[in-house]
């Protein structure tokens, strides 16, 4: 389908995964409104072929529809609807999904602090406000508070929550200088790409929303992604923690977390160790024993507190897509 309909003022494209999405995504197409310029949906080898049923009932001219031989993951059609979208004059590039759960008519604002210079990603958050939480499965509530601090781990955004929300926005120069190729295609790629984000230093805020439960399926649960979840935060932090504080930059932050990491570890085997000890010869610990494990334990931790205020204190503030030159060469 054409997507030459855009006019000069609109700076928006939207980009659309599908997969199983045939029974709701034309009404997603209708509601979205005049500010978006393009329309990608990426057809993510459909059973439903999605891709087909968008082009033979939907007449929107901004509609161009990708496809995908084999099933790659909603981080996957993703990208390659952002490989798309880098190419096109537009400034903010969004995330939706074609099952209804997120409002097309929040668009605009969801992209307004990329258009206005004040971020370089934007996502939704449905945790901002307890009345739009009220609506949402209880499983949902407590796997998504889980992943949500681990997701502050990994990616050091330590304000942002609800980091499976999928309604997002990023600017297209942001976008351009991200190696989309070594970003996760399947559930955790909204997690790697704050990760991936913040070794850009790029500005990341939330978006309060309500999400909508109907008759919509989801593939993804929570509590069962935890696993998955965890190995790959704990992958991320720990070399986020390579690249920030000893590759990158090195600063007294380094040597808080370079000295209290081992020391901590040390007073807890240490401590373990020797209480072990004299539960099983029923002999008391001597007074030294005791500092040795403790004073070490007691050291780390105020060296690692240190670190994480620091950490948390360096959350990237400010923008960097006007230092960037997008892939068309404007400024």
């Amino acid at each position: 389908m054409s997507t030459s309909a855009a006019t000069s003022n609109q700076r928006i494209a939207v980009v659309i995964p599908c997969y199983r999405v045939a029974a709701h995504v034309l009404g997603v197409i209708e509601r979205i409104g005049p500010e978006v310029g393009w329309i990608i949906a990426v057809d993510d080898a459909c059973p439903e072929r999605s891709g087909d049923v968008i082009e033979q009932q939907c007449s929107d001219p901004r509609v161009r529809v990708l496809r995908h031989a084999e099933n790659q993951g909603v981080g996957g059609a993703v990208m390659t609807g952002y490989l798309a979208a880098i190419d096109l004059p537009a400034d903010a590039v969004v995330k939706l999904d074609g099952d209804g759960q997120m409002a097309p008519e929040l668009i605009a604002r969801l992209a307004a602090p990329l258009l206005a210079g004040r971020a370089d990603y934007v996502k939704g958050n449905r945790f901002h406000r307890v009345a739009d939480v009220a609506g949402m499965p209880a499983i949902r509530l407590v796997g998504n508070a889980v992943l949500s601090f681990l997701t502050k781990l990994s990616s050091g955004y330590w304000q942002l929550f609800d980091p499976t929300n999928g309604f997002t926005a990023i600017h297209r120069r942001v976008l351009a200088e991200l190696d989309v190729t070594r970003i996760a295609k399947r559930y955790f790629f909204e997690s790697d790409m704050l990760y991936n984000l913040n070794q850009l230093r790029a500005v990341v805020v939330d978006m309060p929303m309500q999400a909508s439960y109907g008759d919509e399926s989801s593939s993804l649960r929570p509590l069962h992604m935890i696993g998955p979840f965890m190995r790959g935060n704990l992958r991320n932090f720990f070399r986020r923690l390579l690249y920030s504080y000893f590759l990158r930059g090195f600063s007294a932050a380094s040597l808080e977390l370079a000295l209290g990491f081992p020391m901590f570890v040390f007073g807890v085997l240490f401590g373990v160790w020797h209480w072990w000890a004299s539960v099983a010869g029923r002999a008391p610990a001597t007074a030294g024993t005791v500092m040795l494990a403790a004073l070490p334990l007691i050291i780390g931790t105020q060296f690692l507190l240190s670190w994480l205020n620091f950490d948390i204190a360096s959350e990237p503030k400010y923008v960097i897509h006007f230092d960037l030159d997008g892939r068309d060469g404007s400024e």
